[in-house]
């Protein structure tokens, strides 16, 4: 057995609702997924959406407090739909797509949205204003095989207990399996990768000491707390 010049990380996992680990691989998101954040983005709504990535790492989970990051003084919410793939595949077709889904979670794509702005405006990358540390807090992991496949049901976001986004799995631009099938034509989907939806219109700052707390009808909940 080959000697590592350092001990290897550990794992990073997300939890099972009912019971076990969910070995994270790869985090994609879907952006410009809901027409009223397109429209308070001032972007097109006619564009079709478009796909980055997070680290695994950048994953949160338990509830767990988050640093407020550096080099930002515009940090955001962004409560989305978490979907764990559970079987492998590419050009997978839309009516294949939810044979790969393991489960869904709520999780909160946090943007350092200064850092998009100026990357947007410089025709950037966006890396750094979304695959920073900490970036990703997710909740348990429900399996679909329980819960089924939600296409609809209410998505939110409170702030200190007052809700700032609201919105309808409903409202999604792609559905899942469409969102499914067209990243898998660009990349293999593996059993450990997430897949985060896109967000509804409220997005807004969160600053040090601010308690997030998101729910998603039928799937479950996520919580932080800016450190």
């Amino acid at each position: 057995m080959a000697d590592f010049l350092f001990e290897p990380y550990a794992p990073v996992t997300v939890p099972i609702a009912r019971g076990g680990l969910f070995a994270v691989r790869r985090i994609y998101c879907v952006g410009r997924n809901y027409v009223e954040h397109i429209r308070e983005m001032g972007n097109d709504e006619r564009d079709p959406p478009f796909f980055f990535a997070k680290p695994a790492d950048a994953v949160v989970v338990g509830g767990a407090s988050i640093p407020y990051p550096p080099q930002t003084a515009d940090l955001h919410h962004e409560i989305e739909l978490v979907v764990a793939i559970g079987k492998d595949g590419s050009d997978i077709a839309v009516g294949d797509a939810l044979d790969h889904v393991y489960g869904y979670a709520a999780g909160l794509d946090m943007t350092r949205r200064d850092l998009q702005a100026s990357a947007k405006k410089a025709g950037r990358p966006w890396e750094m204003a979304k695959a920073f540390d900490y970036s990703a807090p997710i909740g348990t992991i429900e399996p679909a095989s329980a819960i089924g496949h939600p296409d609809k049901g209410g998505i939110m976001l409170s702030v200190n207990g007052a809700v700032r986004q609201q919105g309808d799995l409903a409202e999604q631009i792609w559905s899942v399996s469409e969102a499914i099938a067209h990243l898998s034509g660009f990349v293999t989907l593996r059993a450990g990768d997430l897949i985060m939806t896109g967000t509804p219109s409220g997005v807004g700052a969160v600053v040090r000491g601010d308690v997030l707390e998101g729910a998603i009808e039928g799937v479950g909940t996520v919580r932080t707390i800016i450190a």
